[in-house]
């Protein structure tokens, strides 16, 4: 198994930007494709973006297209989203999780290791 640690969140206001990083050790980084999803109180665990093992595929969620940015560094072993015009219901715990099984995948039932999230919050 990978293990993976998220970094990056914190308060912003709406308009605003944040990085989140997910750092990951362990099993060869470069084989897994990677995503991101995220979970807001008293909600189900959703899709945000994923990206294939050379990147040459991404993937994202309408409600969060033309905003956010789905990127990695396999020689950092590194993935990272860039949020932009942030809305307050973008607020939740994000989490970043590895897939070695799929090229790349929206269902988070793919998906065989996960960080333990981290927290978003946008104020209006």
């Amino acid at each position: 198994q990978v293990q993976l640690v998220e970094s990056g969140g914190g308060l912003v206001q709406a308009g605003g930007s944040l990085r989140l990083s997910c750092a990951a050790s362990g099993r060869t980084f470069a084989n897994a494709a990677m995503g991101w999803f995220r979970q807001a109180p008293g909600k189900e665990r959703e899709f945000v973006a994923s990206i294939s093992r050379s990147a040459i595929v991404t993937d994202s969620a309408d409600s969060v297209k033309g905003r956010f940015t789905i990127s990695r560094d396999n020689a950092k072993n590194t993935v990272y989203l860039q949020m932009n015009s942030l809305k307050p219901e973008d607020t939740a715990v994000y989490y970043c999780a590895a897939t070695y099984s799929a090229v790349i995948a929206r269902s988070s039932s793919a998906y065989d290791s996960w960080g333990q999230g981290t927290q978003v919050t946008v104020s209006s």
